[in-house]
């Protein structure tokens, strides 16, 4: 019978662990995108600088940037190979664009919604 080996190389786990200055980077990346994201909502919108449809398109693509680097790195997407990549982008692509049918959408309700 043969034997199953479980030794793993430091090779093995190269790209499995994250150092610690690409972990403070990327928990940069988002504390920006977050901190942009609140002026918006405290700064921008109420100060008519930006509208409510705009600003909602704005968090949407604010929030699939953060779920990129979140799935990315922490859940170490980036790591794996080709087809499980490609795989998940096609369906987050199918996500993205549901949301935005949804937005489309949600607006015709009050249009066609009788009054009561």
């Amino acid at each position: 019978m043969s034997e199953i080996h479980t030794e793993h190389t430091h090779d093995d786990h190269a790209h499995a662990g994250l150092s610690k200055k690409k972990i403070w980077q990327v928990f940069g990346i988002l504390l920006a995108i977050t901190v942009i994201e609140f002026i918006i909502a405290l700064w921008a919108i109420p100060n008519k600088l930006m509208g409510q449809q705009v600003g909602n398109y704005v968090y949407i693509l604010l929030t699939l940037l953060k779920a990129f680097y979140i799935v990315a790195y922490f859940m170490h997407l980036k790591y794996e190979k080709l087809g499980l990549q490609v795989s998940l982008s096609v369906v987050f692509i199918f996500i993205f664009y549901f949301i935005v049918l949804m937005l489309i959408e949600g607006g015709y309700l009050h249009l066609h919604m009788p009054l009561v």
